[in-house]
Protein backbone atom coordinates (compact mmCIF):
# COMPACT_ATOMS: atom_id res chain seq x y z
CA UNK A 1 0.00 0.00 0.00
CA UNK A 2 1.17 3.71 -0.46
CA UNK A 3 1.72 5.73 2.48
CA UNK A 4 0.75 9.38 3.11
CA UNK A 5 4.14 10.46 1.25
CA UNK A 6 3.79 8.57 -1.92
CA UNK A 7 0.29 9.50 -2.46
CA UNK A 8 0.97 13.25 -1.71
CA UNK A 9 3.90 12.89 -4.33
CA UNK A 10 1.95 11.08 -6.81
CA UNK A 11 -0.88 13.72 -6.38
CA UNK A 12 1.50 16.69 -7.23
CA UNK A 13 3.11 15.12 -10.18
CA UNK A 14 -0.19 14.20 -11.52
CA UNK A 15 -1.49 18.02 -10.87
CA UNK A 16 1.91 18.97 -12.46
CA UNK A 17 1.31 16.74 -15.47
CA UNK A 18 -2.36 18.41 -15.42
CA UNK A 19 -1.02 22.36 -15.56
CA UNK A 20 1.83 20.65 -17.94
CA UNK A 21 -0.95 20.01 -20.37
CA UNK A 22 -2.84 23.46 -19.94
CA UNK A 23 0.27 24.92 -20.62
CA UNK A 24 1.08 23.18 -23.65
CA UNK A 25 -2.18 23.60 -25.10
CA UNK A 26 -2.23 27.24 -25.00
CA UNK A 27 0.85 27.77 -26.19
CA UNK A 28 -0.26 25.31 -29.21
CA UNK A 29 -3.34 27.43 -29.59
CA UNK A 30 -1.43 30.62 -29.89
CA UNK A 31 0.47 29.30 -32.85
CA UNK A 32 -2.06 28.42 -34.28
CA UNK A 33 -4.05 31.90 -34.35
CA UNK A 34 -0.74 33.10 -34.96
CA UNK A 35 -0.19 31.01 -38.38
CA UNK A 36 -4.05 32.08 -39.36
CA UNK A 37 -3.49 35.62 -38.70
CA UNK A 38 -0.36 35.72 -40.51
CA UNK A 39 -1.45 34.16 -44.17
CA UNK A 40 -5.27 33.66 -44.02
CA UNK A 41 -7.10 36.31 -41.99
CA UNK A 42 -6.12 39.01 -39.46
CA UNK A 43 -8.33 40.66 -37.09
CA UNK A 44 -8.34 44.34 -36.69
CA UNK A 45 -9.73 46.76 -34.53
CA UNK A 46 -11.36 50.21 -35.53
CA UNK A 47 -10.53 53.39 -33.71
CA UNK A 48 -12.69 56.04 -35.65
CA UNK A 49 -15.88 57.02 -36.97
CA UNK A 50 -14.47 57.42 -40.31
CA UNK A 51 -16.19 54.34 -41.84
CA UNK A 52 -19.57 55.00 -40.14
CA UNK A 53 -22.13 54.00 -40.79
CA UNK A 54 -20.61 50.26 -42.06
CA UNK A 55 -17.96 49.98 -39.15
CA UNK A 56 -18.04 51.62 -35.72
CA UNK A 57 -15.44 52.78 -33.24
CA UNK A 58 -14.57 49.58 -31.12
CA UNK A 59 -15.60 46.84 -34.10
CA UNK A 60 -12.96 44.05 -34.58
CA UNK A 61 -13.22 43.20 -37.83
CA UNK A 62 -11.88 39.60 -39.61
CA UNK A 63 -9.71 40.46 -42.50
CA UNK A 64 -9.18 38.16 -45.37
CA UNK A 65 -5.19 38.48 -46.23
CA UNK A 66 -4.23 39.69 -50.49
CA UNK A 67 -2.70 36.74 -50.72
CA UNK A 68 -5.41 33.95 -50.27
CA UNK A 69 -7.60 36.76 -51.83
CA UNK A 70 -6.00 37.56 -54.87
CA UNK A 71 -9.25 39.37 -56.56
CA UNK A 72 -7.87 42.71 -58.18
CA UNK A 73 -8.89 45.78 -56.27
CA UNK A 74 -12.10 47.79 -57.50
CA UNK A 75 -13.83 50.74 -57.60
CA UNK A 76 -16.04 50.40 -54.22
CA UNK A 77 -14.09 47.91 -52.29
CA UNK A 78 -12.88 48.24 -48.97
CA UNK A 79 -10.01 47.59 -47.95
CA UNK A 80 -7.45 47.53 -45.24
CA UNK A 81 -3.56 49.11 -45.70
CA UNK A 82 -0.51 49.64 -44.30
CA UNK A 83 -0.59 53.47 -44.04
CA UNK A 84 3.41 53.79 -43.74
CA UNK A 85 5.09 56.19 -45.61
CA UNK A 86 1.68 58.03 -47.33
CA UNK A 87 -1.07 57.72 -44.26
CA UNK A 88 1.38 57.41 -41.70
CA UNK A 89 5.10 58.48 -40.81
CA UNK A 90 7.61 55.37 -41.96
CA UNK A 91 8.84 55.41 -38.53
CA UNK A 92 7.60 55.58 -34.95
CA UNK A 93 9.94 57.33 -33.01
CA UNK A 94 9.73 55.13 -29.81
CA UNK A 95 12.97 52.47 -30.57
CA UNK A 96 12.72 48.66 -30.76
CA UNK A 97 11.81 48.13 -26.82
CA UNK A 98 8.62 50.32 -27.52
CA UNK A 99 7.70 49.09 -31.61
CA UNK A 100 7.84 45.50 -29.39
CA UNK A 101 5.32 46.78 -26.47
CA UNK A 102 3.18 48.65 -28.85
CA UNK A 103 3.19 45.52 -31.54
CA UNK A 104 1.89 43.07 -28.66
CA UNK A 105 -1.04 45.44 -27.36
CA UNK A 106 -2.11 45.95 -31.43
CA UNK A 107 -1.17 42.20 -31.65
CA UNK A 108 -4.22 40.94 -28.63
CA UNK A 109 -6.58 44.11 -29.72
CA UNK A 110 -5.98 45.85 -27.08
CA UNK A 111 -5.30 48.86 -28.83
CA UNK A 112 -5.63 50.20 -32.73
CA UNK A 113 -2.63 49.53 -35.00
CA UNK A 114 -1.21 52.72 -35.65
CA UNK A 115 -0.19 52.12 -39.10
CA UNK A 116 -3.03 50.07 -40.55
CA UNK A 117 -6.04 51.78 -41.94
CA UNK A 118 -9.44 51.16 -43.31
CA UNK A 119 -10.89 53.11 -46.14
CA UNK A 120 -12.93 52.72 -49.58
CA UNK A 121 -11.37 52.34 -53.06
CA UNK A 122 -12.94 55.43 -54.92
CA UNK A 123 -10.11 55.23 -57.97
CA UNK A 124 -7.84 53.01 -59.28
CA UNK A 125 -4.91 52.89 -61.60
CA UNK A 126 -6.27 55.48 -64.71
CA UNK A 127 -8.84 56.96 -63.11
CA UNK A 128 -9.70 60.37 -63.13
CA UNK A 129 -11.66 61.39 -59.83
CA UNK A 130 -12.30 64.74 -59.32
CA UNK A 131 -15.10 66.63 -57.09
CA UNK A 132 -17.54 67.67 -57.85
CA UNK A 133 -20.00 67.66 -60.36
CA UNK A 134 -22.99 70.44 -60.33
CA UNK A 135 -25.00 68.49 -58.54
CA UNK A 136 -22.01 67.79 -55.57
CA UNK A 137 -21.08 64.46 -56.62
CA UNK A 138 -17.82 62.80 -57.18
CA UNK A 139 -17.34 62.00 -60.59
CA UNK A 140 -14.81 59.04 -62.07
CA UNK A 141 -13.87 59.15 -65.71
CA UNK A 142 -16.49 61.63 -66.04
CA UNK A 143 -19.71 59.58 -64.28
CA UNK A 144 -20.89 61.13 -61.18
CA UNK A 145 -20.43 58.61 -58.48
CA UNK A 146 -23.18 56.95 -56.76
CA UNK A 147 -22.64 56.67 -52.78
CA UNK A 148 -25.79 54.92 -51.17
CA UNK A 149 -22.61 53.89 -48.18
CA UNK A 150 -22.08 57.88 -46.92
CA UNK A 151 -22.89 58.86 -43.57
CA UNK A 152 -25.84 60.19 -43.50
CA UNK A 153 -26.09 64.02 -43.97
CA UNK A 154 -22.88 64.07 -45.20
CA UNK A 155 -21.72 65.43 -48.91
CA UNK A 156 -19.71 63.19 -50.65
CA UNK A 157 -17.11 65.93 -49.99
CA UNK A 158 -16.87 69.67 -48.81
CA UNK A 159 -13.05 69.66 -50.55
CA UNK A 160 -12.67 69.89 -53.95
CA UNK A 161 -9.79 67.74 -55.92
CA UNK A 162 -9.02 66.79 -59.02
CA UNK A 163 -6.67 63.62 -59.62
CA UNK A 164 -5.07 61.08 -61.75
CA UNK A 165 -4.69 58.28 -60.29
CA UNK A 166 -1.42 56.27 -61.52
CA UNK A 167 -0.97 52.25 -61.84
CA UNK A 168 -0.47 50.65 -59.42
CA UNK A 169 -1.78 53.51 -57.34
CA UNK A 170 -5.56 53.73 -55.10
CA UNK A 171 -7.36 57.00 -54.27
CA UNK A 172 -9.19 56.11 -51.05
CA UNK A 173 -11.75 57.61 -48.49
CA UNK A 174 -13.51 56.80 -45.13
CA UNK A 175 -18.12 56.39 -45.69
CA UNK A 176 -18.18 59.47 -43.06
CA UNK A 177 -16.41 62.00 -44.78
CA UNK A 178 -17.10 65.09 -42.57
CA UNK A 179 -14.73 63.04 -39.83
CA UNK A 180 -12.34 60.81 -42.07
CA UNK A 181 -8.81 61.92 -42.78
CA UNK A 182 -8.24 60.17 -46.36
CA UNK A 183 -6.57 60.70 -49.83
CA UNK A 184 -7.89 64.41 -49.71
CA UNK A 185 -5.99 65.07 -46.38
CA UNK A 186 -2.64 64.07 -48.47
CA UNK A 187 -3.16 66.37 -51.39
CA UNK A 188 0.13 68.15 -52.17
CA UNK A 189 2.44 66.27 -49.71
CA UNK A 190 4.46 63.18 -51.10
CA UNK A 191 2.81 60.62 -53.29
CA UNK A 192 -0.92 63.04 -53.28
CA UNK A 193 -2.96 61.10 -51.28
CA UNK A 194 -2.15 57.72 -53.43
CA UNK A 195 -1.30 54.94 -51.76
CA UNK A 196 0.42 51.38 -53.83
CA UNK A 197 -1.99 48.99 -54.15
CA UNK A 198 0.90 46.46 -52.77
CA UNK A 199 0.03 47.83 -49.38
CA UNK A 200 -3.00 46.31 -49.28
CA UNK A 201 -3.35 44.06 -46.55
CA UNK A 202 -6.64 42.49 -47.48
CA UNK A 203 -10.50 42.92 -47.41
CA UNK A 204 -12.42 42.89 -44.15
CA UNK A 205 -15.41 39.92 -44.47
CA UNK A 206 -16.77 40.52 -41.31
CA UNK A 207 -17.24 42.39 -37.89
CA UNK A 208 -16.08 39.96 -34.81
CA UNK A 209 -16.63 41.98 -32.05
CA UNK A 210 -18.88 43.06 -30.73
CA UNK A 211 -21.55 40.06 -30.46
CA UNK A 212 -24.62 42.37 -31.18
CA UNK A 213 -22.72 43.12 -34.31
CA UNK A 214 -21.22 39.92 -35.46
CA UNK A 215 -21.71 39.21 -39.00
CA UNK A 216 -20.29 39.32 -41.92
CA UNK A 217 -20.14 41.47 -45.37
CA UNK A 218 -22.32 40.67 -48.54
CA UNK A 219 -20.54 40.90 -51.82
CA UNK A 220 -20.80 44.30 -52.02
CA UNK A 221 -19.44 46.10 -49.24
CA UNK A 222 -21.53 48.69 -48.94
CA UNK A 223 -23.81 46.55 -45.91
CA UNK A 224 -23.65 44.00 -43.31
CA UNK A 225 -25.68 40.50 -44.04
CA UNK A 226 -28.31 40.27 -42.04
CA UNK A 227 -27.30 37.57 -39.19
CA UNK A 228 -31.32 37.36 -37.25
Amino acid sequence: MLNATSMARSERQSRLRGWRSVVLAVVLAVVVWAVIRSFVVDVFYIPSESMQPLLDPGDRIGVVRADVDPAPIRRGDVVVFDGRGSFAPLTSGRGWAGDLVQGAAEWLGIVPTETVYVKRVIGVGGDHVRCCTASGKIEVNGQPLDEPYLFPGDAPSEQRFDVVVPAGRLWLLGDHRSVSSDSRALLGAPGGGLVRADKVIGRPVAILWPLDRLGGFTASPTAKKDTQ
